[in-house]
């Protein structure tokens, strides 16, 4: 087959030939609408210049800096979620991309209420991990009355302002937990929780929906009240080592928040049933080897690479749309596994 010219692509495109060239020259008397018109019919009919008309059209899209506060960059989670962030800024469709990102050791409340401030000061738009906290909420509303957009991530955060989110559906992530350990626990028992802090609002609409279904489908099961790991390992393995003393009935653990390094260190060192069924959150290198050796059974997680995608597309949506417009949205569904499909 013939491969297609760029007056080919002119007549596919409904313009003339000039303007296919000043598209590929990246004039910038040519408006947007016609830029992206050009590039669809580029990909319909198989250009072989496309990649310079992507690039003509990424450049007139304009430039964003977005800022991003993370949790502690020791954690494997955190840095897998920064190089996805870093990728999908550099190939984000919406123009050129400036990610500033940030790994905050210190997750106390007025450090990030700091940090949120110092960076909205110098983004277009920021996001932010973080625990729901007055503190946290008034800097949100300060960057929003500054007209820089806050999207939270992972956990849900409220204001008086409007605040985007990108994550999951949390009550759904615990009423898929909930089903794990009714279906793969052959003798109901007690059934440890763990959270990283009482004020993420995703992990307690995680506690929830694990208790919904387990009202609903079966009350046998005995939950226990959830203990507070405040993202340490080093906690996490103290409480799971004081639950297995404690309960030798207990049946099960659900990890839903941070220090679950800590918490499979303690499955490992304890004696335990052998229905023990142990459901865990966020796959990565430890988890992954968890579910192999048998310590957790089940997994359930972000789905990183379209996490980070949306993340930084809806940030860049949010500058667009602008901070009296309502709060973009975006939830995504989450990833599961088992040791069959890791």
């Amino acid at each position: 087959m013939k491969r297609p010219t760029i007056p080919d692509l002119a007549a596919a495109a409904g313009v003339s030939v000039a303007t296919v060239n000043r598209v590929i020259s990246e004039a910038d008397s040519v408006r947007q609408a016609t830029r992206e018109r050009v590039l669809q019919a580029a990909e319909e009919i198989g250009f072989y210049g496309i990649r310079t008309i992507e690039n003509s059209v990424k450049s007139s899209r304009g430039s964003y800096r977005i800022g991003v506060l993370l949790h502690q960059g020791n954690r494997t989670f955190y840095r897998n979620l920064g190089d996805a962030l870093r990728r999908a800024a550099e190939q984000s469709p919406d123009g050129k991309v400036d990610l500033k990102l940030e790994f905050l050791d210190d997750l106390s409340p007025e450090t990030i209420a700091t940090r949120l401030i110092a960076l909205g000061t110098n983004c277009d738009s920021v996001a932010l991990v973080a625990a729901e906290h007055p503190m946290i909420s008034d800097a949100i509303d300060s960057v929003l009355a500054s007209g820089t957009p806050v999207t939270g991530l992972i956990a849900p955060l409220s204001a008086r302002g409007n605040v985007c989110f990108v994550g999951l559906d949390n009550w759904k992530v615990g009423r898929t937990a909930a089903w794990a350990f009714d279906r793969m626990v052959r003798e109901p028992g007690k059934i440890g929780i763990l959270v990283g802090n009482h004020r993420y609002r995703n992990q307690e609409l995680n506690e929830s929906g694990f208790r919904s279904y387990m009202r609903e489908h079966n009350s046998a099961f005995t939950l226990l009240e959830p203990r507070a790991t405040y993202e340490s390992s080093n906690v996490a393995r103290e409480i799971t080592e004081e639950m297995l003393a404690e309960h030798p009935d207990l049946c099960g653990l659900f990890i839903s928040g941070g220090g679950i390094t800590g918490a499979l260190a303690a499955l490992r060192a304890h004696q335990r049933r052998n229905d023990f069924v142990a459901v865990g959150y966020e796959l990565f290198d430890a988890t992954r080897a968890a579910l192999i050796d048998g310590t957790l059974n089940f997994v359930i997680s972000h789905p990183m690479e379209t996490f980070a995608r949306e993340a930084v597309a809806t940030m860049v949506r949010a500058k667009k749309a602008g901070t009296e417009v309502g709060a973009l949205n975006v939830t995504l569904g989450f990833e599961i596994y088992t040791p069959e499909n890791v």
